[in-house]
């Protein structure tokens, strides 16, 4: 593991970055850190974000990346629920979030200090080195939101070492990661993928041009200036990179260019032709999902010959399409999505085994998509049994803001459900019905939400019913509210 890190404009080389790794996983260790324990991270993309993830691995630990536009009520769940023994965060997010106590987690600032928080940098220098990881490495305890309306963190076993050397295969194969690659990632690294492909970088010994947000040009302009040879990017990116002036676009050689990863949600084929049209062969997809790991990868070749198509499981990955009964269905008809991925361990949900008991039926799990396979095997994903969103590749769980927004003052009842974008792929909408005599407007319903839950939770569009469509049983009938939206297209997600 000697990767060398490019961040604004500054080289990281391999020793700096293998002694600062070694520090940082001293201070966790007098901390306390030892296997099993989690380390949570509110961080920016850095160098000192993947140092720490690093280090924690070193020591066992699990590291808790937390999404950075999350608020004080969210961030508070978090570090309860994981059991975090320590926060270590940007002082400029914790300075952010009024009335944060970390509780039980010992916390640290980077960047610049917050008061009555240590400095994490200054005593990482001052702190000699272990002298070897201390003991067998762990992976990340994400957080994925769930339909009880909080987010779930994933627990995974031990990694066998058959497991090893299957996560590694799994890893080279979606990513395209082998020494000597020089890759640029700009999609946030608290994210299941992002953070994988940082990872798969730096024990791939390659050097990570690691940028700390999305910019379309800067993208060309590093791309042609340094060669790169890898990219990990999502279809949002690649629509902003194709909306840039056709003289822009012209101006920089991408004849570098490998492998470029895609995942986070489905790329639509017109976009993808597109690329494939402008930057040639390279662009590659994979559906997973952060408890089930990799399951499909669609080559440039494969997505021209099936375009809409998931692509075929990746070697080793049983997948099936079950019906209701968990009977296997034929070609060309829909059904859920079941998967086996021996790569990975397996996994549980902090506190909430009953979610992943649902999701199994004999040894195959599902993340609740529905799809079907063609008569060549290749995956086409048509639905989402779950209200879940996927916006830009984020995963949003509707039921989260229905909550925040039900205890709003004049809300008599709300459906917040996913809708068609051309940027962002889906994009989240909510339908409000007011109590009687409340006079809300769709700019106070914003407004509300914008002060409780992170921005990317808020819905792109508010619309105020005198009344919500019911099933027999007085449930919001969510689907009539949004067929409307997705109206002429082939696929609901």
């Amino acid at each position: 593991m000697r990767p060398t890190l490019v961040f604004q404009n500054q080289v990281l080389s391999s020793d700096e970055f293998e002694q600062r790794c070694l520090r940082s996983a001293a201070v966790l260790q007098r901390a306390g850190v030892g296997g099993g324990d989690v380390v949570a991270l509110l961080m920016r993309n850095s160098p000192l974000a993947l140092e720490l993830m690093v280090a924690a691995r070193h020591l066992g630990a699990q590291w808790c990346p937390m999404n950075w536009h999350f608020k004080t009520d969210e961030v508070h769940y978090i570090l309860a629920n994981s059991g975090a023994k320590v926060l270590i965060a940007d002082a400029a997010l914790l300075a952010a979030l009024p009335g944060l106590h970390p509780g039980a987690a010992k916390a640290w600032s980077v960047r610049g200090t917050v008061p009555g928080i240590d400095a994490w940098e200054a005593l990482r220098d001052a702190t000699p080195p272990i002298a070897t990881p201390a003991a067998a490495p762990r992976g990340a305890m994400f957080y994925t939101s769930g339909t009880t309306g909080r987010p779930k963190g994933i627990v995974r076993e031990a990694m066998t070492p058959a497991q090893a050397e299957g996560a590694v295969a799994m890893r080279r194969a979606a990513y395209g990661s082998a020494p000597g690659m020089r890759a640029l990632l700009s999609a946030p690294w608290y994210h299941s993928a992002p953070n994988g492909y940082a990872l798969g970088v730096v024990q791939d010994s390659g050097t990570l041009f690691l940028e700390e947000r999305f910019d379309a040009e800067r993208t060309l302009q590093l791309i042609a200036e340094h060669r790169l040879t890898h990219a990990y990017l999502v279809p949002t990116m690649y629509v902003r990179l194709l909306a840039l002036p056709a003289a822009v676009r012209a101006k920089y050689d991408l004849g570098s260019m490998q492998m470029v990863s895609s995942t986070g949600s489905p790329c639509p084929p017109e976009v993808k032709r597109a690329m494939i049209d402008w930057w040639g062969p390279v662009i590659n997809e994979c559906y997973g999902a952060s408890e089930l790991g990799y399951m499909t990868m669609l080559t440039s070749a494969q997505a021209l010959r099936k375009p809409g198509s998931a692509g075929l499981p990746l070697p080793g990955v049983v997948l099936n399409i079950l019906d209701d009964a968990g009977h296997e269905l034929p070609p060309r008809t829909p059904g859920l999505i079941y998967i086996d991925q021996p790569a990975l361990p397996d996994f549980s949900y902090v506190g909430n085994a009953e979610a992943r008991t649902r999701m199994e039926v004999r040894g195959l799990k599902t993340m609740g998509d529905i799809g079907y396979l063609d008569e060549e095997g290749f995956l086409f994903i048509v639905d989402r049994q779950a209200d879940m969103v996927i916006s830009g590749g984020v995963n949003i769980y509707p039921v989260e803001t229905e909550h925040v927004l039900q205890g709003m003052p004049g809300v008599a009842d709300c459906a917040v459900f996913g809708i068609p974008d051309d940027e962002f792929g889906e994009a989240l909408a909510a339908a409000v019905q007011p109590a009687s005599g409340a006079m809300l407007t769709a700019e106070a319903v914003r407004g509300w939400l914008h002060e409780r839950i992170a921005g990317y939770k808020v819905p792109k569009v508010i619309t105020l019913h005198e009344s919500l469509p019911r099933e027999d049983t007085g449930k919001i009938f969510k689907r009539r509210l949004r067929d409307p939206y997705w109206a002429g297209r082939t696929r609901r997600v």
